[in-house]
């Protein structure tokens, strides 16, 4: 997982292990990464789904105490990520919607601001996933550019559609998508995952970076398994399961080398 060291935007996968409901220490092992990344000349950093709350949180999110914490760990979160210059970073989070209904959210920060935030669209209500339950759903795209680079996110499930974020961003020619995941183990879901990143970096038309957490909670097991995949759908890397790092890879205009 060494860094390559040309092109316009150096990205960070931060495969980490957040634990529920601890927006402190979550908060910590954030910048940790952010650190990380700084120093290996990351551009952007990545990092899995609601890292700064933990996933999932189940009736967590329908408390307004813990809504309002996770807003304001964000704010302290991206005053801190102001001290890394000029690394973007996403983080995933617990907002909520103007009426107050919980949201599974992403933030874009850069330079001790929130900039763009983006709201997960697919909630899934199969198999061990209540989302459904427990949010509402987004419906904007969200594409932000990052050194000359028109950088899509989505979270998730948002890939595991065949509408929605992956039709949206594919029809706004977007030169990156990064998506942060909390997915957890399965036996065999190795194979689906790649086999879907590829198939979607293909329909969208550029590189499609795969970020997941480590760790467990309750009876869930996540396992990384970060994927970083070319236009073309070429694999070009993919980080071990079960084991907590920072993938660094460099994308140049719709290019990962």
């Amino acid at each position: 997982m060494s860094p390559q060291l040309i092109g316009q935007l150096r990205v960070g996968l931060a495969q980490i292990n957040p634990t529920v409901g601890n927006l402190e220490s979550n908060s910590h092992l954030i910048l940790e990464y952010a650190g990380k990344a700084a120093s290996a000349g990351v551009h952007l950093l990545v990092l899995p789904e609601m890292v700064l709350t933990g996933y999932p949180v189940e009736d967590l999110a329908n408390r307004a105490t813990f809504r309002s914490a996770s807003k304001k760990a964000l704010l302290e979160l991206a005053n801190h990520l102001g001290d890394y210059g000029d690394l973007v970073t996403i983080v995933g989070y617990l907002d909520e919607s103007p009426n107050r209904r919980p949201q599974n959210a992403a933030a874009v920060i850069h330079r001790g601001k929130i900039l763009a935030t983006y709201i997960k669209h697919h909630l899934p209500n199969y198999g061990v996933f209540d989302e459904y339950r427990n949010f509402v759903p987004g419906d904007k795209s969200l594409v932000v550019r990052i050194h000359g680079v028109d950088v899509g996110i989505a979270i998730c499930e948002d890939i595991w559609r065949e509408q929605g974020p992956v039709a949206e961003l594919a029809a706004r020619t977007v030169g990156l998508v990064v998506v942060p995941n909390g997915s957890p183990f399965e036996r065999n879901k190795d194979d689906l995952r790649a086999s879907l990143v590829r198939r979607r970096a293909r329909e969208i038309g550029a590189p499609l970076l795969y970020v997941n957490m480590t760790g467990g909670q309750d009876d869930l097991v996540f396992d990384g398994d970060s994927i970083a995949v070319s236009a073309s759908g070429e694999m070009i890397a993919r980080a071990p399961q079960f084991d907590d790092g920072l993938m660094v890879r460099v994308c140049i205009s719709s290019l990962i080398v």
